[in-house]
C-alpha cells in the first residue's frame, strides 16, 4: 500500500522534532549540572556609560594620546592609530588626549557626518567619571571650542583624529600641559608628575580662569 506523501512528511517531521527536543533537554541538563553555559558572539553595539571611562593611563599610549576599544578590538584600533597614511578606526575605539575629553567610534552609519565618532565632555574625580555632555556636533571643550569643528580638517585622511600634522587648528595647550593632565588624572590614584608638571598645571588653570572671565565679559557686553 502506498503511504501518502503528507503522512510521510508529518511522521518524519514529528521524529525530527522529538530528536531535537531530546537533544535540547540533554544540553540544558548538562549545562545545569556542570555549570557550563554556551557563549555567543558579542554584539557589535557600542554601549557607552560612565563606566566606559576610567584612568587614562590604563589605556594604551600612542604618541601623545591614549586609545582603547570598548568591543575588545585593540589590535584594530592600534593598527589604525599607527597607520602612516591614516586609516578608519574600528567601532568601539576610544581616543583621549586628556582625562576630561573623549571620542568614541560608534557603529557604522550611526552619524556619517562625524565619521560615526561621538564626542564626550567628562567630569572626573577620585570616584570615577561622569558624562557632562555627549553628542556628535554640539559638544564643546573647556575652552569653548567645538569638538566636531576642531576635528573636521582631519576627516578625510585621518578619520577625524587630530595631531600636529593632520591639518587641525593648534590647541591652546601644548604637550607638556596635556602630559601633566594625563599624569595627574585623579581616577588613577596618586599622581605621577614629572619635572615641570606642576608649573604646567598652574599655567593651564590660569588659562581656563582667564578664558571663563573673558567669556563672561563677552556675554555681558
Amino acid at each position: 500500500m502506498k503511504i501518502p506523501t503528507v503522512f510521510i512528511s508529518t511522521t518524519l517531521g514529528a521524529k525530527i522534532f522529538s530528536i531535537t527536543t531530546f537533544i535540547t533537554r540533554i544540553t540544558i541538563t548538562a549545562f545545569a549540572t556542570f555549570g557550563v553555559f554556551p557563549t555567543y558572539a558579542a554584539s557589535n553595539e557600542v554601549k557607552i556609560d560612565e563606566q566606559s571611562f576610567s584612568c587614562i593611563r590604563d589605556m594604551t599610549p600612542v604618541r601623545h594620546f591614549y586609545v582603547d576599544n570598548l568591543l575588545g578590538d585593540m589590535e584594530g584600533t592600534l593598527t589604525s592609530a599607527n597607520a602612516p597614511q591614516g586609516a578608519v578606526y574600528p567601532a568601539g575605539s576610544v581616543v583621549q588626549l586628556v582625562p576630561t575629553e573623549a571620542m568614541v567610534k560608534r557603529e557604522a552609519g550611526t552619524f556619517p557626518a562625524t565619521g560615526d565618532w561621538e564626542f564626550f565632555e567628562l567630569t572626573v574625580d577620585e570616584q570615577g567619571s561622569s558624562i557632562a555632555k555627549r553628542g556628535f556636533v554640539d559638544v564643546n571643550n573647556r575652552f569653548g571650542g567645538n569638538c566636531f569643528t576642531c576635528h573636521v580638517p582631519a576627516a578625510k585622511k585621518w578619520d577625524f583624529i587630530c595631531e600636529s600634522d593632520h591639518g587641525c587648528e593648534p590647541l591652546p595647550i601644548d604637550h607638556k600641559m596635556t602630559g601633566a593632565l594625563q599624569r595627574s588624572d585623579p581616577r588613577c590614584g596618586d599622581a605621577a608628575l614629572e619635572s615641570g608638571d606642576t608649573l604646567a598645571l598652574v599655567k593651564l588653570k590660569l588659562m581656563i580662569t582667564f578664558g571663563i572671565i573673558n567669556k563672561w565679559f563677552e556675554d555681558l557686553f
